[in-house]
């Protein structure tokens, strides 16, 4: 049987593919599809809900193979119209999954270690994703203003994405950003907004926003369009697995910020085996945050099943989210999976950095650092096995986060003669 799409319960001038409708991940009410995110029932949040039930999995596999090297080949899993791949998008995804044997050596894995390196993306991080899923929702529902309230990476993401699409764009960030990120968010041309105060300042005011006149036309990605756009976070357990064979990884590590990463990374290892694509087997998720603003962390150490605001005050301001929305659903993944949620120190995060950087050539941002970090503590700790396939998630490029590693230069300043090169004891 050919894959086929299934129509959505909202207005048939609106196409989403295979979507169905908006379920509440609390209480199971559902709502047609729309610009909302929190359930008019019980304020819990919205997701996108499927029906998968028509496809043939033979045939779902070779239309993805068969499928354009971005996260489009993924279409009929996401909520996209089947022509999503003719339309004027960054199109991200499909980035390297590298074998990385000399961390592996570093770290004393022997099962297999790989890293995620979604440093490839249009902008150099994986919010590519996540945006070019929004920006088709945005699209449908007839926004013309794309916004969002961002740590950094997501403002570039957005205002390239509505570069492209002939969208205008407004972003609003932290003050204080590293100015790497606020140099790539405002040569897009759109409209870049720093708030006085941190992230979560920042989100507040996006959400006051959207309810006022002025907000109106607005399609902020990671606000009302949040269900579309976190559905763009599976596509990396999608593109894993599929790069690994068609198998699940036994075990992966994955940075925190609002969580949503690590919740859709689960969602799309488990739409994956109820659609026969990959054989169940068990696999661990690991959460990983930076000590200086490690609310998920500390709830998982303490027992607890709710997460308590932090000040972020650490370098991984990528990650830097002290009220994190998907907190509590990332303790459960954790737990159910046999995972653990871990942080590492500044200091950590830098060291990790250079690791992954001197032993594969990949220079990672700080939220990179983070996850390599948390690996490295975790096999110290006993808590992953190195003798079992392992995927680290490195989300962003360094060039993001130079200040990180401000102290590394030159090895020797010589004269151009072969007499200063001895001398520098570099023969």
């Amino acid at each position: 049987m050919a894959v086929q799409t299934v129509a959505s319960t909202t207005d048939s001038t609106v196409d989403l593919g295979p979507a169905a409708a908006l379920s509440c991940r609390e209480c199971g009410h559902r709502v047609p599809l729309g610009p909302v995110f929190a359930c008019e029932e019980c304020f819990g949040p919205l997701e996108i809900a499927y029906d998968f039930s028509a496809y043939d999995t033979e045939e779902l596999r070779k239309q993805i193979e068969a499928g354009p090297a971005n996260i489009w080949r993924y279409a009929p899993l996401l909520p996209v119209p089947a022509d999503v791949a003719t339309k004027p998008n960054i199109n991200p995804g499909w980035t390297q999954l590298v074998k990385a044997d000399n961390l592996a050596r570093e770290l004393g894995v022997t099962g297999g270690l790989y890293v995620k390196d979604d440093s490839g993306n249009p902008t150099h991080s994986f919010k590519d994703r996540v945006v070019a899923q929004a920006l088709e929702a945005a699209r449908a529902f007839g926004f013309t203003t794309l916004s969002c309230s961002s740590t950094g990476n997501l403002a570039g993401a957005v205002g390239a994405a509505a570069a492209r699409a002939g969208f205008r764009s407004c972003v609003f960030i932290p003050h204080d950003l590293e100015q790497g990120k606020v140099v790539m968010a405002a040569v897009y041309g759109g409209e870049l907004v720093g708030i006085e105060g941190n992230y979560d300042d920042v989100n507040r005011f996006c959400s006051e926003l959207i309810g006022d006149p002025a907000g109106e036309g607005w399609g902020f990605v990671n606000v009302n369009l949040r269900p579309y756009y976190a559905e763009g976070s599976k596509t990396l357990a999608y593109e894993i697995c599929e790069q690994l064979g068609w198998q699940l990884p036994d075990q992966l590590v994955v940075p925190i910020a609002s969580g949503s990463q690590l919740t859709k990374i689960d969602k799309g290892l488990q739409e994956l085996i109820k659609l026969g694509l990959v054989e169940d087997k068990p696999y661990k998720i690991f959460g990983a945050q930076a000590e200086g603003c490690s609310p998920v962390s500390t709830a998982y150490k303490a027992g607890h099943d709710v997460v308590r605001p932090q000040k972020p005050n650490t370098i991984a301001k990528s990650l830097a989210i002290g009220n994190p929305a998907d907190g509590p659903y990332v303790l459960d993944i954790a737990r159910r999976t046999g995972g653990a949620v871990e942080d590492v120190t500044d200091e950590q995060v830098v060291d990790a950095i250079k690791i992954l950087a001197r032993t594969e050539g990949i220079f990672a941002e700080t939220a990179g650092g983070v996850t390599v970090g948390v690996t490295k503590k975790l096999i110290e700790n006993g808590l992953l096995d190195p003798t079992k396939t392992t995927v680290v998630l490195n989300t962003g490029d360094g060039l993001k986060t130079l200040d990180a590693v401000a102290g590394t230069g030159l090895t020797a300043t010589i004269r151009p003669n072969l007499d200063s090169f001895r001398e520098a004891g570099l023969a």
